[in-house]
């Protein structure tokens, strides 16, 4: 991910446009990750420096998955449908991963000097652009194809953050991910993960993608109300084992989705003047931190989550 290694995600002055916090808005800091505009002249200095490690980096993402995850027998490029599977987890997964992958090169722009319009567009499909070449390893898979659902949740993850950068210079609408082990991992280890690792990736039963919504930001100003503070709501299933629903079926399980509301922590609003930290928030800020939730499924209802992964 590029979440982790960039700064920068509010509203700042810059050649293109100048945008400044609301006046008057007591308790509502900066997010962590914010600074200034670069220096001049920081634009030829920084610029290649960033294009080199994302070109290094990138490369060297593509040779370990040709290597370590597709390593099995290869095939003709063909087309899968796979929009039925999984009760869309995977496409939500993709819509997140473009999301910060884009919203990692917009702000990595910004800190090279590039000017915000600039920056918005040419990074924000960065996303859409990293993402897209796994199909073609997905397309040479014999058990697997080529997945046009994969570049359309590619293509709305990189488009919703642009959209968010050019209406508020600032994302207010934050995808976030939370994982949790199941116990269905063991009854599939191959397809769902052996160890901690393969199953964060590979267990769709664990995973709930999140939406957290800056509430403050689109109150009028001098509200009180605490930006760190993020009403979320969320969206994950459960008993997946297989796609065939007679094969789970004679596990004795049948899938079914699930819907939550919670709140969430924006950590980026935490106030701190150490770089490190910022950058840790700011990577951290990807993840819903576990909060009371409450949960509606229509195999049991309604259930309240003391404190939900």
């Amino acid at each position: 991910m590029l979440a982790g290694t960039v700064q920068a995600q509010v509203p700042r002055a810059t050649t293109e446009t100048a945008v400044t916090e609301p006046a008057g808005s007591p308790g509502f800091p900066a997010p962590a990750d914010s600074l200034q505009s670069a220096m001049p002249g920081r634009l030829n200095q920084r610029l290649p420096l960033l294009a080199g490690g994302l070109v290094v980096s990138y490369s060297a993402l593509m040779l370990v998955l040709s290597k370590s995850w597709y390593t099995g027998e290869k095939s003709r490029f063909h087309w899968f449908n796979d929009l039925p599977q999984w009760k869309q987890l995977d496409k939500a997964g993709h819509i997140w991963g473009a999301f910060h992958e884009s919203r990692g090169a917009v702000d990595m722009l910004r800190w090279a000097g590039v000017p915000d319009r600039r920056s918005i567009w040419y990074g924000g499909f960065v996303g859409f652009v990293l993402q897209a070449p796994i199909e073609l390893f997905d397309g040479r898979d014999p058990a697997y194809g080529a997945s046009a659902s994969d570049l359309a949740a590619n293509f709305l993850g990189s488009a919703g953050l642009i959209s968010q950068q050019l209406a508020w210079n600032e994302v207010r609408i934050m995808p976030k991910l939370s994982f949790r082990t199941t116990r269905y991992a063991d009854l599939r280890p191959n397809v769902l993960g052996r160890g901690l690792g393969e199953q964060f990736l590979k267990d769709y039963n664990g995973q709930t993608y999140w939406l957290a919504t800056d509430v403050g930001a689109f109150l009028p100003a001098g509200n009180r109300w605490p930006r760190w503070l993020q009403p979320a709501v969320g969206y994950g299933a459960q008993q997946m084992v297989f796609n065939d629903p007679q094969a789970n079926a004679a596990l004795g399980l049948r899938s079914y989705r699930q819907f939550y509301l919670s709140l969430d922590v924006d950590l980026r609003r935490i106030p701190t003047r150490n770089k490190v930290l910022k950058k840790v928030f700011y990577a951290l800020s990807i993840f819903h931190l576990p909060a009371p939730a409450l949960e509606w499924n229509p195999r049991h209802g309604f259930r309240a989550h003391g404190l939900y992964w």
